[in-house]
């Protein structure tokens, strides 16, 4: 384990444009942290106001491949890609043809015979990648199907 000086950032210690003026030594040891981004806190006054947040994600994502075939409500434009992971709450989609963030679909998963239908909106738009979507809801008995997958990556 190696062992460090590392500063302790906190609201006195930033400037008016965020950024760090002194620090806290402490001797303590410690690790790498990965996935952390500064997000602005939604009631902030000032830049200086910043939160750490480890990920957004609020469940696993595994590595999955199936069928997709996302229908936008609004237009009733349609669009056929393949997933690339998969979790309880989305999944996100490579297609060459993504939809913007915000907007509403209904997407099909399909794998071996095996149908997923879900209302589901945008959460990322990466062009010419993909999407990532967000599942709003899941109707039975199609949400078997989607925990059966999971359960089925989480045990691998």
């Amino acid at each position: 384990m190696k062992i460090s000086t590392y500063a302790v950032a906190s609201r006195d210690n930033l400037d008016n444009r965020g950024s760090f003026q002194g620090c806290l030594s402490l001797c303590r040891p410690y690790t790498t942290v990965s996935n952390v981004i500064f997000m602005q806190e939604p009631t902030s006054t000032g830049p200086w106001r910043s939160i750490a947040v480890r990920d957004r994600r609020y469940s696993i994502r595994y590595p999955f491949a199936a069928d997709a075939e996302l229908l936008d409500l609004e237009s009733g434009t349609s669009v056929n890609g393949v997933t690339s992971d998969l979790s309880i709450a989305g999944a996100f989609i490579c297609a060459s043809n993504a939809f913007k963030v915000g907007r509403r679909i209904r997407a099909t998963l399909t794998r071996k015979d095996q149908v997923v239908e879900a209302l589901a909106v945008v959460r990322v738009f990466k062009p010419r990648i993909g999407m990532g979507v967000e599942f709003l809801d899941v109707e039975s008995p199609f949400d078997q199907t989607l925990f059966r997958w999971i359960e089925q990556l989480r045990r691998k």
